[in-house]
């Protein structure tokens, strides 16, 4: 049996590159979550649209802008759905045009299978931040969303580089140590605790923490998600927009597994569970 391979040393000039990366790229999310409306619908929209080209360029090389256009469109029409108040219909939305998508995909030769689940892949999480946003204390739950999930990654990030130890799954993912794991959950439960002091989510301390957890589990499993979709189509980052981080989807495939978790918790909380 083969030894896994040694943890890599903590790298301080890609730390610095994130770093830079995050000061430009919080205040514009954190803007668009305050002011809402508008703004924020640009935001998703322009996300989709980035992501659905990474989608295209990562499972369809030889055709990249036709299949980006078709699980943007397909995508966008369900977050649209939603933002007009058709949460119910935008999953029918979304379904018809992971069908179309694939229908197009193979009159142009390529894969139709990786098109849909491209558009089944992106869709339920463009749905449910938008869903999110336009629910009751729609900041504070929304941020608690990003504070999670971006606290998980930071922490996980910090405590693997640094206690490093036993590798989480090097088949797929060799440089997470479980270290990682469990600082990025830590990391998560503080942050949902934190948020939930200091704004009108109207969460216990202990539903906080449970909170934070789920949503930081969420981030890590969507994490190691797409490191197994790189891993299949032979890549190493999904693109290289954002200095440090790669592409988009690098940077968000832990928040499009958790904004399921948050969204679930927000509808048990508007239940009545967690005050």
């Amino acid at each position: 049996m083969t030894s896994s391979r040694p943890a890599r040393r903590f790298d301080w000039s890609n730390l610095g590159v994130r770093v830079a990366s995050a000061t430009v790229l919080i205040p514009a999310v954190v803007a668009a979550v305050w002011f809402g409306g508008a703004l924020f619908l640009l935001m998703v929209a322009l996300a989709v649209s980035l992501l659905a080209l990474e989608w295209g360029k990562m499972t369809a090389p030889a055709a990249s802008g036709r299949i980006a256009v078709a699980v943007a469109v397909a995508v966008l029409a369900a977050v649209f759905g939603t933002y007009l108040g058709w949460s119910q219909a935008a999953w029918l939305i979304a379904a018809a045009g992971a069908a179309g998508a694939a229908a197009y995909a193979r009159t142009i030769g390529q894969r139709p299978m990786d098109v849909a689940f491209g558009v089944i892949y992106f869709a339920p999480a463009c749905i449910a931040i938008t869903w999110l946003r336009g629910m009751p204390q729609p900041i504070s739950w929304t941020i608690l969303l990003f504070a999670v999930t971006w606290s998980a990654d930071i922490f996980a990030f910090l405590g693997g580089s640094v206690l490093k130890g036993p590798k989480l799954w090097p088949r797929f993912s060799p440089n997470k140590t479980w270290s990682g794991f469990f600082a990025g959950l830590v990391g998560a439960a503080a942050a949902a605790a934190a948020v939930a002091a200091f704004s009108t989510a109207k969460l216990s301390l202990p539903a906080a923490i449970v909170v934070g957890l789920v949503g930081g589990l969420a981030t890590m499993a969507g994490d190691l998600w797409e490191s197994m979709l790189k891993r299949r189509f032979g890549v190493k980052d999904s693109g290289d927009l954002i200095p440090g981080h790669g592409g988009l989807l690098d940077r968000v495939d832990g928040l499009m597994f958790a904004v399921m978790a948050i969204c679930a918790a927000r509808l048990v909380s508007y239940a009545g569970w967690g005050h």
